[in-house]
């Protein structure tokens, strides 16, 4: 492979996304929606029936009472939120736990998520076009060290 290709990963698992309810809105907007609540989008929105039909055509929420989801919190999510949440406490956003000694920003946000601290919200797209919001906060989170037992 010459330097100059670019290496296409053809069978990878597409990655999620931050959405932006906030169309035509500026970049500093991005992943908010209309309360300020952060979203993480779980899945890929665009191979939803609503995208495939008409293009611009969107589903709607589905009520909380009505999730039909599960309410366990997938390693992918886990990933995400960890991964982006670390970057914002290493861009200096407050901390939302109280420290013991961890300097470690990825550590920092695993206290946070183990005490369901984290402001994010994961929005599961269906394939009809429709999306579940799960605040983390309202999600089982299984931490795979406990499993291990370290």
């Amino acid at each position: 492979m010459d330097e100059d290709e670019e290496y296409e990963g053809g069978g990878e698992e597409a990655e999620p996304e931050m959405i932006d309810n906030n169309e035509g809105g500026n970049e500093e907007d991005e992943g908010m929606d209309v309360d300020g609540d952060n979203i993480i989008a779980s899945g890929d929105r665009s191979s939803s029936l609503g995208a495939r039909e008409g293009g611009g055509k969107r589903g709607k929420a589905v009520p909380k009472d009505q999730r039909t989801t599960t309410p366990y919190m997938t390693k992918y999510e886990r990933a995400r939120i960890l991964g982006t949440r670390a970057l914002q406490i290493s861009m200096n956003a407050p901390v939302l736990v109280q420290l013991e000694g961890e300097t470690d920003p990825l550590d920092i946000a695993n206290k946070e998520l183990r005490e369901k601290r984290v402001p994010f919200t994961v929005r599961r797209f269906m394939p009809d076009g429709s999306w579940e919001d799960w605040g983390v906060d309202e999600l089982i989170v299984e931490d795979p060290d406990r499993r291990r037992g370290l």
